[in-house]
């Protein structure tokens, strides 16, 4: 394996969650069959970093500042940027306000989601020309997973947890996404162990350790309160008939071990 192909990429995923009237709901969407990584798998909003996410600039005026550490700051900017390109969902305020995003203001600036996806346009480019501060505040680091060395493309993916802005709804982009839905998440879970959905092995990590709160303010208490461990899962071919992926048991996701053919089920 070249070392180009076995280079992290930097990438975010962000769990954006609202209080339901039977619990706590996360929003995810469906990937597009023709996407490479997870078609048609349901996932949480998310992708590769892009260059203008790390822009210096944005931290500086258009931001309020995340309770985490700073070298993560590129990846927070890149999980709003993923959330509003892939539903909508904008974790933003107006200059100056303490209030997030109304629905009616969001939904005006959807014009932006595509020219985001392009790369054509930047956050920094929609705060100078909307008068935003991105909302970092508001996110909380819930896990942090690096592809196994055996793959041909591997992600460096942060995780964050987030409540979404009260009142945006969120809706799939059409191209990248397919579909979304808020959901539960042990509802997710029935739904894959039924075989009515597709969902990748670290999304479904992420949905077990999400349903066990009850509510938003407790679920973002305990990512709060809860250190990130590493995850790197790597194949084990000696201690098991048919090939075991393994995870560290410190990572608190309650199991150690998969087959292999169940990873990507």
């Amino acid at each position: 394996m070249s070392e180009a192909r076995s280079a992290l990429l930097p990438s975010s995923t962000i769990l954006m969650i609202r209080d339901g009237n039977a619990g706590l709901e996360v929003f995810m969407v469906k990937r597009h069959h023709a996407i490479d990584f997870a078609s048609g798998a349901m996932v949480f909003p998310g992708g590769k970093l892009a260059e203008g996410d790390s822009d210096p600039v944005l931290q500086g005026r258009h931001a309020r500042p995340g309770n985490f550490d700073p070298a993560l700051t590129p990846f927070a900017f890149g999980a709003i940027r993923e959330a509003f390109e892939e539903s909508g969902l904008l974790l933003a305020r107006p200059k100056g306000d303490g209030k997030l995003l109304s629905a009616a203001r969001a939904t005006a600036l959807e014009s932006w989601r595509e020219p985001l996806n392009r790369g054509d346009r930047t956050l920094r480019d929609l705060a100078e020309a909307e008068g935003l501060d991105y909302a970092l505040d508001c996110m909380v680091p819930f896990a942090h997973w690096l592809t196994p060395t055996v793959m041909p493309k591997r992600f460096d993916t942060w995780f964050f947890l987030a409540r979404a802005p009260e009142g945006q709804i969120g809706a799939h982009d059409g191209s990248e996404s397919v579909d979304s839905e808020w959901i539960l998440p042990q509802a997710a879970l029935d739904a894959w162990e039924a075989k009515t959905r597709t969902i990748v092995f670290p999304t479904r990590m992420q949905l077990v350790k999400l349903a066990r709160a009850g509510s938003v303010a407790e679920a973002l208490r305990q990512a709060a309160d809860t250190p990130i461990i590493d995850v790197m899962p790597v194949l084990d071919k000696e201690r098991f008939a048919e090939p075991h992926l393994c995870i560290p048991a410190e990572a608190g996701y309650g199991i150690t071990e998969i087959p292999l053919s169940r990873v990507g089920m």
